[in-house]
Formats: structure tokens, sequence, C-alpha cells
């Protein structure tokens, strides 16, 4: 069986190429640069390249590609980037899919949580809609080139992705120094909710989706158990064995040394709850923020 994936030299799709690779699938990586061997194909989707042939026979494509949210400032040129890298992206695989002889059963395409906007301190699931703002419709536009993949027949995963926690990026990465100098803080008010996800549930997750032929349409990959960040940040500095701040850092602050982002992706609060997956019999093995900070770190 083969998997396409594209995105798979990042941090989540490092992951999950190699357990699918461990679990015996064959592992196609899409590459934007000549390829380095049978598991790699070229693709460009700026300028609407893939061949459909790639795609012929495969058991499923996985959909991580798309510039990182959190690596620069937003200046309108790359605001443009973020949206191009997944609404384009998203398109060619759709377009393709469409045009494949013998196309994949299923299209699993990454999203992310901040679909919902800032949603307080009310518990929502996949039911919940739109928020408002950069990023919400960022994820709609999103969402809405890979649900062109299922009008042709495929399965269709929309992977609504909280923060993710691994020792090797992600969330964590710019969190740990200042926290091991003993300088960690709540953000803001602290009282936003930040809905997380370890990342060896997360492939776990995205595993369990490609296998259950029920699952379909957004789903939340978050842990059950939600916290506030202010608990975060407590709960960082127990893991780390390292004092943390009571004084918050405050949303102005924030603002003028992240600028949009701040106020779009740190200050939002998210207190979301995987009930597609919970329904389908996921189950996830850290459902408590301790241990998993403990277990990842």
């Amino acid at each position: 069986m083969t998997i396409i994936v594209t995105g798979a030299s990042g941090l989540l799709g490092t992951a999950l190429v190699g357990a699918l690779r461990d679990s015996g699938r064959r592992v196609v990586s899409l590459v934007r640069r000549r390829p380095d061997g049978p598991d790699e194909a070229f693709w460009q989707p700026r300028e609407g390249v893939l061949d459909p042939a790639v795609l012929d026979g495969a058991e499923a494509v996985v959909h991580l590609a798309g510039a990182p949210i959190a690596d620069k400032r937003w200046s309108p040129a790359y605001k443009r980037e973020l949206v191009d890298s997944r609404v384009l992206s998203t398109r060619l695989l759709a377009d393709a899919l469409g045009r494949a002889e013998r196309p994949p059963a299923v299209l699993v395409s990454a999203s992310g949580m901040d679909f919902y906007g800032d949603t307080g301190d009310r518990v929502i699931d996949e039911s919940a809609g739109k928020g408002q703002g950069f990023l919400p419709d960022l994820c709609e536009r999103w969402e809405a080139e890979a649900a062109r993949a299922g009008e042709l027949g495929v399965r269709t995963v929309q992977l609504r992705t909280g923060l993710v926690l691994s020792r090797f990026g992600g969330a964590l990465k710019p969190m740990l120094p200042i926290f091991r100098l003993g300088l960690g803080a709540p953000l803001g008010s602290g009282r936003q909710y930040w809905s997380w996800i370890a990342v060896d549930d997360w492939v776990s997750a995205v595993s369990h989706v490609l296998a259950d032929d029920s699952v379909s349409g957004p789903v939340n990959l978050t842990s059950p158990a939600p916290v506030t960040n202010r608990d975060f940040t407590r709960a960082l500095g127990r893991a780390l064995r390292r004092p943390t701040l009571p004084i918050p850092v405050p949303a102005f602050a924030l603002a003028a040394g992240l600028g949009e982002f701040a106020r779009a992706g740190l200050l939002p609060s998210h207190r979301i709850r995987p009930a597609k997956l919970t329904d389908s019999g996921f189950r996830f093995t850290h459902t408590g923020l301790d241990e998993a900070l403990s277990a990842v770190l």
C-alpha cells in the first residue's frame, strides 16, 4: 500500500512518515526539487505542476504542506504566502485526483483549530461555525479546496489540529528556551484556553482516520483536556523543574514583538472537544497535560 505525503520534511510529516513506514506502508513524498529516488515525486504547486499518474493506485494522500504560521512577522507579502501555499497546493491535489485513472480512496488534508476563531470558555466541537479574522478565513478557503475532492467521490478529512507538543519543534520550540531560564509567564490574560495534542497522539489519530472509512469532513485533532494558558504555563514550568513568573506578559507587549500573529494566534481562546475522534473509537495515549509534557520532553 502506498501513501502520498506532502510536507513530509516538516515536524508532523517527519513523525507521520516514520510511523507509516514502520507499519509497512510505502510512502512517496511530493517534493519541490529534483526527486532523490523512487520514494519521491516532483510537484510545484505555485505553477500547477503535478502528474496525476503519481497518485494512480495509491491508498491515500496526506496533505500537510504550507508555509509556517509563526516563523515570520505577517507582512502583507507573507500573509499572501500563507494563503497561497495552502490554497494553491490543495487545489492542485484536488485537480490531480480528478484526473487520476485510479485515484486514492481518501484525502487527509491539514487545517487548524483557528477555524473557530476566539470562542472564549465555550466547549465546542466540529459542529461549531467559523470565526472571524485572517486565520479563520484562511482555514475556510483551505478546507473548501480539499472538499472539492469529496465532490469527486474521494473521502475527505480536514485535520483541525491544535497546539502540537513535541521536543523537536512545533508550539514548544519558541517556549522552551524562555522557560528553561525561569522566565516563562502567562500570555495576555492567561485565561484563554489552549487546545493541545501530543505528537504521538497526532500521528495515531491520522492513522486512525486513514483506516476508518466512517470518518470524513472536519476532525478536531486536540486532546480532550484543553487548559488555560495560565495552567499551561505552570505545567510546562513543572515539567522543566523551573519557576514561572506570576505576572503575565501584556497583550500590547506581545503585539509589539510578534505583530498580528500575537493577536490572532496566541491570545484567542480555543476550548475544543475532539468529538469525531472519540465517537469513532479513537483512544488518546496522553489525556493529561502534565503526563503529556513529561512524555514529549
